[in-house]
């Protein structure tokens, strides 16, 4: 082991670091199309399949890299893959052309996808059980930072020095991570035994157990992707909408750091059921506040900080579910959870075309009703998770 003192927060801060600039090398695409079309001579919408090109990667990608994690160990994968993951930001800044810009994104889709769920095993593997959520809660509070935080300055500082300085930027912070995260994790030797075992009911058990991670990020998704452009139909201005949107991101932030306390105390079921259940509720309020025409925001704050419940739930449940192959499946929930976004942006599209954002609230609640279902039947009770867990070892 490389760090000694004050190991436990100099590893969490290394994580956090890490997700968080993983997250912004994601969403800060947005901010920085019009200046990438503007360079290509393409349109925004065009330029926008780079985003697309990442998250497809990635959701492809996850569970094979996982899969190779929990064999070959961690630690190896992630410094692998934060390796890959700077050289696609330099050849993303160095893009001469837009098919290489393209190509770019693609491999840095597919190296995000080897680092995050190697992290979240790592983080998982070296908590004490009854402080794993919290702890894997404040590493995925680096990716709601970057989305409110990292993503605006990323996007100011393309606008002043060129968006290519901000991929630069990036590799550049991603190599100093890589010599972090290979300092402060210590090396993990992975049994090829356990981490070969096949059990045809446990595979069967993991599809199911994901299910309501698609139902939970088509139904939250689905409203997020559209927000702006359902305010702006409801005689939302610029600038209240980004206000708005301010207080949706504080709401996950809080909501996702309650959420891990709620799963070390309360438990994954509860805490999962819980959140789903407030999802429902909030986005059922969220309309009430813009017939209303009132609290709007502190409605969205409310309905993104009970979203947020959700996720270390499902993260804690599937480690204590599955402990040999931690990495597999929490990349298989990675995959799910883009799975969701990508129904959420068609789901949301078609509704908002016919019936617009009201009934895409409605259709959303639907989707978490059906997810609360799915995740009441499928997510086992604290003691039929321990007897599973020992079964799988």
């Amino acid at each position: 082991m490389r760090v000694t003192a004050n190991a436990p927060v100099t590893r969490l801060a290394v994580a956090w670091l890490t997700m968080f600039v993983i997250g912004t090398d994601l969403f800060v695409v947005s901010p920085l199309l019009p200046l990438i079309a503007a360079d290509y001579q393409v349109l925004p919408a065009q330029a926008g399949l780079g985003v697309a090109a990442f998250a497809l990667t990635y959701m492809t990608s996850a569970p094979l890299l996982g899969h190779l994690a929990d064999r070959i160990g961690r630690r190896r994968m992630l410094t692998f893959c934060l390796f890959g993951f700077t050289v696609a930001n330099l050849l993303t800044a160095s893009a001469t052309n837009f098919t290489w810009l393209l190509a770019a994104r693609l491999f840095a889709g597919a190296a995000a996808a080897g680092v995050s769920p190697s992290l979240y095993a790592l983080v998982s593997g070296l908590a004490p059980p009854d402080r794993r959520a919290t702890r894997l809660a404040l590493v995925v509070s680096g990716l709601l930072v970057s989305l409110s935080f990292g993503a605006p300055i990323g996007g100011l500082v393309g606008a002043s020095f060129g968006w290519a300085n901000v991929f630069a930027i990036l590799a550049s912070f991603s190599l100093l991570l890589l010599w972090a995260n290979r300092r402060v994790w210590p090396e993990d030797y992975c049994s090829d035994q356990i981490a070969a075992q096949q059990h045809t009911w446990a595979i069967a058990s993991l599809i199911t157990r994901l299910a309501p991670m698609v139902a939970w990020s088509t139904a939250l998704y689905g409203v997020y992707i559209y927000l702006g452009a359902g305010l702006t139909a409801c005689g939302f201005s610029p600038e209240e909408i980004a206000v708005i949107i301010l207080f949706y991101g504080c709401g996950a932030i809080g909501g996702i750091l309650i959420g891990g306390r709620m799963v070390d105390r309360l438990g994954a079921k509860l805490t999962s059921g819980v959140g789903l259940a407030g999802l429902c509720a909030s986005l059922l309020l969220v309309q009430f506040a813009i017939d209303a025409g009132m609290l709007v925001a502190f409605a969205l704050a409310a309905a993104s900080m009970a979203a947020q419940l959700f996720f270390p739930a499902q993260q804690a449940g599937l480690v204590d579910d599955f402990p040999a192959r931690r990495a597999t499946v929490l990349a298989w929930n990675n995959s799910a959870l883009f799975l969701g976004i990508s129904l959420g942006s068609v789901v949301g599209g078609l509704t908002i075309s016919h019936g617009g954002f009201t009934a895409n609230l409605r259709i959303s609640v639907v989707i978490a009703i059906v997810g609360w279902m799915i995740n009441q039947a499928v997510m086992p009770s604290a003691a039929r998770s321990q007897a599973e867990a020992i079964d799988l070892r």
